[in-house]
């Protein structure tokens, strides 16, 4: 049910900015966002220094009916189930790489959707994750 954003901040041979991560492809795809979206992002955190100083910025955001059409009400909680476990795997994927990393769900969910221009009901953001050194 996730989509992966991924906002670039400092990694060596990617340009700066929002992408978005194409499954079928296995691609990301620059979203050409405005050169204020790192800002913005942060500012719908709670801790906005984690998304300031990070390499890179994960955020997974569902797409509802991928699980509810399936399990009805209940696909709500597979999908928080599946972020943590795409979380858990990133978390290994930094240890690997030696960088630190923080998942968090400390964010205004309004705020954060409204910036990455999803609607909010049917596709909502989830759980981010930032890596660094």
């Amino acid at each position: 049910p996730l989509e992966t954003f991924i906002l670039i901040q400092r990694v060596e041979g990617l340009d700066p900015g929002l992408y978005r991560y194409v499954g079928p492809s296995h691609q990301i795809q620059n979203l050409q966002a405005p050169d204020t979206m790192a800002a913005s992002i942060a500012a719908t955190s709670l801790q906005p220094e984690l998304i300031q100083t990070s390499a890179v910025t994960f955020i997974w955001t569902a797409v509802a009916y991928r699980m509810t059409w399936r399990y009805g009400d209940r696909g709500y909680r597979y999908i928080h189930l599946e972020a943590g476990h795409v979380g858990q795997n990133l978390y290994l994927a930094a240890q690997l790489i030696d960088c630190g990393i923080c998942t968090s769900a400390a964010f205004n969910d309004d705020d954060l959707n409204r910036t990455l221009g999803i609607e909010g009901n049917d596709h909502f953001a989830v759980y981010l994750g930032v890596i660094g050194k």
